[in-house]
């Protein structure tokens, strides 16, 4: 039989609404940290402004971008999303974001929990224009990836499995299907050869995309025959065993969601679980074969409207508006 917890153990909305951002703002920095250090190492001399260009297209800021800066190139890209405090999307912004969130969340996370957040704000905050000059790009983006990896193992040996533990995990697998889904969008069509033939592809750019999303072992795994364009696109949407992939992240969501509603009882589930059931269904019933041959960036588009409005589903039911 399944153990309801009394209403007097609910989590209150702000507390809800601060764990579901902490988690998002986190994961905004590794997807960012790890961006910039792959479309640096790939980013040859004659396709490096395209390359940076796409990167601020993952995030839809080129307008942002190009109101303060001539050209997508390294130093420029890296200054408007390590440095750019009025940046909404940058590194700066979201570390910001974050501490405040962890804040607000004070007495039910743990001591390590804050302390590491507090020190990677001082990390973030500290640099200047010279430390991330093109040649030490690649070693900013790793100190940023070990401290929210530090964060997230420090999360997941200290946070308490209660409700707060449940919105901070429906904030991770939001923002990673999220992502997931603008990085395909962005960079697969790109990719196809013109004659869409398999044995066309550039091999260095789909490793790109792979190392992009933190999959290219777990794909070399899977496929060690090499790159596939249809397995890519089926192994970052599909597979469920891979932990960035939209299918599990879905399916992450779903597991919390559904805990949530029969654990605690909580109200305001139906929109957002009606929503989630939606997209796993339209997401599951598919081949990758199907997707394609209907089109990807529609059916992509269709999916970050609706985890936008399943993110407003959680905000307005559970966690207060």
């Amino acid at each position: 039989m399944s153990e309801t917890v009394s209403a007097s153990k609910h989590l209150i909305a702000r507390h809800a609404g601060s764990a579901l951002w902490l988690a998002r703002y986190m994961e905004r920095i590794e997807n960012l940290a790890r961006l910039l250090d792959v479309t640096k190492t790939f980013a040859g001399d004659a396709e490096g402004g395209r390359n940076w260009l796409s990167l601020l297209r993952i995030n839809g800021d080129q307008a942002a971008f190009f109101a303060k800066h001539a050209a997508p190139e390294a130093a420029s890209v890296a200054q408007f999303y390590l440095l750019d405090a009025e940046n909404p999307t940058s590194v700066r912004t979201s570390i910001r974001y974050a501490r405040e969130n962890a804040r607000t969340l004070r007495a039910l996370i743990s001591t390590e929990m804050w302390l590491q957040i507090n020190v990677l704000h001082g990390a973030i905050c500290g640099l200047s224009v010279a430390d991330i000059e093109p040649e030490e790009l690649s070693g900013v983006c790793a100190v940023l990836k070990e401290g929210v990896q530090a964060h997230t193992g420090i999360t997941e040996g200290t946070l308490y499995r209660d409700q707060c533990w449940h919105f901070y995990m429906m904030g991770r697998h939001l923002e990673r299907a999220d992502q997931i889904t603008r990085l395909i969008d962005t960079k697969f069509n790109a990719l196809l050869p013109p004659a869409a033939t398999d044995a066309a592809i550039d091999a260095g750019e789909w490793n790109a995309l792979l190392r992009a999303a933190a999959g290219y072992h777990a794909y070399r795994r899977e496929y060690p025959h090499g790159y596939v364009p249809r397995e890519v696109a089926g192994f970052l949407l599909l597979n469920t065993t891979f932990p960035r992939s939209a299918g599990l992240s879905l399916a992450q969501l779903d597991w919390h969601l559904t805990t949530l509603r029969s654990r605690y009882n909580l109200r305001g589930c139906t929109p957002a679980m009606g929503r989630l059931d939606n997209l796993q269904s339209m997401l599951s019933s598919q081949t990758v074969d199907d997707i394609l041959g209907r089109g990807l960036s529609p059916f992509l588009d269709w999916m970050q409207r609706e985890l936008g409005a399943l993110h407003e589903d959680i905000m307005t039911g559970l966690c207060g508006g």
